[in-house]
């Protein structure tokens, strides 16, 4: 048993601070190639990044939720697109503490080993002597491109009853990877498709998704840590938050940076400083980011109290996490527009960090479990005693 002092959170954000001038010197190359540099995954590795959700039998620091929303907030001040790479491996490395023990020591006898992953059942699985055989195509896998392993989601046909959901794990390897990542924000995330072709998952890499879902696991080890005893959407909904944070406040940083040069063209004002509506519209982005962060760590001081005290998750708390998630998003992107439209038409230049920043909180928002419309209507569903009309929950 490999084991390690963990390193405290404000520790680890002050290793992720540490990084912040690698990760922007090559935040263009990522969006140019679509795909995190290679240097960049490797100052995260060399910085412990990637153990934050590892058990500590192996080295991992099992750092708790409000860590991981301070880390990727710090990372994407400098990259939204390594942010959100660094953050979503959080969840599938998670996700993989639910399955048997035997099955975690394989996955994690790989130093810094990441595991890329889906919540989507877009394959579809058959039983098989030992196990199953699944083929499908995953799309937005985030991070796929420097992983080891997948968590994959099929629906399984058993020869009697009715078809449901599994989780499973496999290795990269027996994948194929489509490069179709073209898109105009989170650019540098690779978030390419993959495609399993007749892949057998031996049984003790299947779970049932449902019951990862409802926060029960399969792992004696790990039974006994606060950060595993939780359902996966509000351990999910929590870890994906701080790159929206971090992206506002780079937005902030980017603007300021600039307000000291800057006139507002075709007025009167000779410094956009002077500016009564500069003062309304950064006052306002200010508070937002505040809100923001209110939601984001509201959300992960309850997933963290609620793993300590080992207490059982009431319906509607689960639905304010995604309602919480949502709001982060909304929040932060509101910020981000208001520093953007106040940044002027030169803003446009490709060497303006302002507008890749604009276009990553976009996508973010567009993602369909992070999306605000969808998070506080299923909130609002909930606190109106009508029944949840969807498992994630």
């Amino acid at each position: 048993m490999l084991t390690t002092d963990a390193p405290t959170r404000e520790q680890l954000v002050r290793r992720a601070s540490e990084l912040l001038p690698v990760l922007r010197k090559n935040a263009v190359w990522s969006e140019e190639n679509r795909r995190v540099h290679d240097e960049s995954i490797e100052a995260l590795a060399d910085a412990g990044i990637f153990k934050m959700r590892v058990p500590a039998r192996y080295g991992g620091y099992e750092s708790d939720t409000r860590t991981l929303v301070d880390v990727a907030a710090e990372l994407g001040q400098a990259d939204g697109s390594t942010s959100w790479v660094a953050s979503v491996y959080t969840i599938p490395t998670w996700m993989t503490c639910q399955f048997p023990d035997a099955v975690q020591d394989e996955v994690f006898s790989t130093p810094d080993v990441r595991v890329c992953g889906t919540l989507s059942p877009t394959a579809m699985a058959a039983p098989a002597d030992g196990g199953v055989v699944v083929n499908g195509k995953w799309a937005f896998i985030s991070g796929a491109l420097h992983s080891h392993w997948q968590e994959i989601v099929a629906i399984l046909v058993p020869p009697a009853g009715e078809p449901y959901p599994i989780m499973a794990l496999v290795p990269l390897s027996d994948l194929q990877i489509v490069d179709d990542w073209h898109t105009s924000g989170l650019k540098g995330t690779g978030s390419v498709s993959t495609i399993a072709a007749d892949v057998f998952i031996p049984a003790e890499r299947v779970l049932p998704l449902p019951m990862v879902l409802q926060g029960q696991s399969a792992s004696t080890l790990n039974a006994g840590s606060p950060i595993y005893r939780a359902p996966l959407l509000p351990v999910a909904s929590a870890s994906s938050v701080g790159t929206v944070l971090g992206l506002a406040r780079a937005a902030r940083e980017a603007f300021f940076q600039r307000l000291p040069e800057r006139k507002i063209t075709y007025s009167g004002y000779t410094s956009q400083a002077e500016a009564p509506l500069t003062h309304l519209q950064v006052a306002e982005a200010a508070m937002k980011i505040d809100e923001a962060e209110f939601h984001a760590h509201r959300l992960a001081t309850l997933v963290d109290a609620k793993g300590v005290e080992n207490a059982p998750w009431t319906l509607e708390e689960r639905a304010r996490a995604r309602a919480d998630m949502g709001a982060v998003c909304r929040l932060g992107k509101e910020a981000v527009d208001i520093y953007a439209l106040a940044s002027g038409g030169s803003s446009v230049y490709s060497n303006q960090p302002i507008q890749r920043i604009a276009r990553d909180v976009q996508a973010v928002n567009l993602h369909a479990l992070m999306h605000p419309n969808t998070n506080a209507e299923l909130y609002g569903r909930i606190l109106c005693g009508q029944e949840p009309d969807t498992l994630y929950l």
